[in-house]
């Protein structure tokens, strides 16, 4: 925030206190988003489990405006609501849904791997589509991820020991590009609500109904047992709608006006070693040489691509869930999670 005299150290030591908490917020809820989702779709399947959680989430969100901030809670117009549609059916339909249903056999922290590729494929899209600059910091960060990717998924694509399963491992490696799609079509030529967090419930309403769709297609209904719902994953699902959708966006909400953006670009590079770190710790997933070796170099691609974006000059962007997380969840600034996977 700007200043026009400098703040006493009285008054600048619990402004600093709390960017730190929010800073800790982002990096460990939505790094830990990426379990959550390996544990509630154990028992709750994919789609239908991102549908239930975001429709929950954003019904919620939206009450909670209409009840705190009437006077912003009014009705979208139709092009709003088309544009919302659009955006919210790529962030969580293409984005969230592929997460859910590749984590079903892929490891959640290669999975996390994976999805932050995410700065990259904004990059290349946003230079592809919307002729947007490319430092030569950011060329060398494309290069850079693509080569982790090269290593991560290697032994799939050549059929040798230590592959993935294939299904899995497209859908994580679309998720990316569809979230990447979604944020740059909301940056550049959706017509969104005003108010951020109206944008943001009515995307995750319209995702989940996206959601819905992709689970009736792959006859989830028909599979689903409720009675069958272990508690780790019903806790995990309640985990991820009212801590991983609501208090993680609603920080990154409050995050981006009152801190530096590099700074808070940086949890697209922490969360996916906070997702390696958990899954091998809870869910004993192996960590091997080659997924160390393709971490590294994929967080190093993302580094140097969230400091080439972060050198240019922009405007900030109205908060909005453009941004991953990750999952995620992922507003329109810097670059993600949750973010999704958030």
């Amino acid at each position: 925030m700007a200043h026009s005299t400098k703040p006493s150290a009285r008054h600048a030591t619990p402004e600093r206190g709390a960017i730190w908490l929010g800073l800790a917020i982002l990096y460990t809820v939505w790094g830990s988003t990426y379990l959550g989702i390996a544990v509630a779709v154990e028992t709750i399947p994919p789609f239908l489990m991102a549908a239930a959680r975001f429709a929950l989430a954003g019904v919620l969100l939206l009450g909670w405006v209409a009840l705190r901030r009437p006077e912003s809670f009014r009705r979208p117009t139709r092009r709003e609501l088309i544009d919302t549609s659009v955006v919210g059916a790529l962030l969580l339909g293409g984005g969230m849904g592929m997460v859910a249903y590749g984590e079903q056999t892929i490891p959640s922290g290669i999975a996390a791997l994976l999805i932050a590729m995410m700065p990259v494929w904004v990059a290349v899209l946003g230079r592809l589509a919307f002729h947007e600059q490319l430092p030569r910091l950011a060329v060398i960060g494309i290069v850079v991820g693509f080569v982790g990717v090269a290593v991560l998924v290697g032994p799939t694509a050549l059929g040798a020991s230590g592959a993935l399963d294939a299904a899995g491992l497209v859908a994580i490696l679309i998720s990316p590009i569809a979230w990447s799609s979604g944020s740059l079509f909301a940056t550049h030529r959706a017509n969104l609500p005003r108010d951020p967090l109206v944008a943001t419930g009515l995307q995750m309403v319209t995702g989940a109904g996206a959601l819905v769709v992709m689970s009736i297609l792959t006859a989830e209904p028909g599979r689903f047992d409720p009675a069958a719902v272990s508690t780790p994953s019903a806790v995990a699902f309640l985990y991820l709608t009212i801590v991983g959708s609501i208090v993680a966006f609603t920080t990154f909400g409050w995050m981006i006006r009152v801190a530096p953006l590099p700074l808070v670009a940086t949890y697209a590079y922490v969360n996916p070693v906070v997702a390696v770190i958990l899954g091998a710790i809870v869910l004993r997933e192996p960590v091997e040489p080659r997924t160390l070796v393709a971490g590294a170099v994929i967080v190093a691609a993302v580094a140097l691509i969230v400091t080439a974006r972060g050198r240019m000059t922009r405007p900030r962007a109205e908060t909005s869930v453009t941004t991953p997380p990750g999952p995620s969840a992922r507003p329109a600034a810097p670059a993600p999670s949750q973010s999704a996977s958030g």
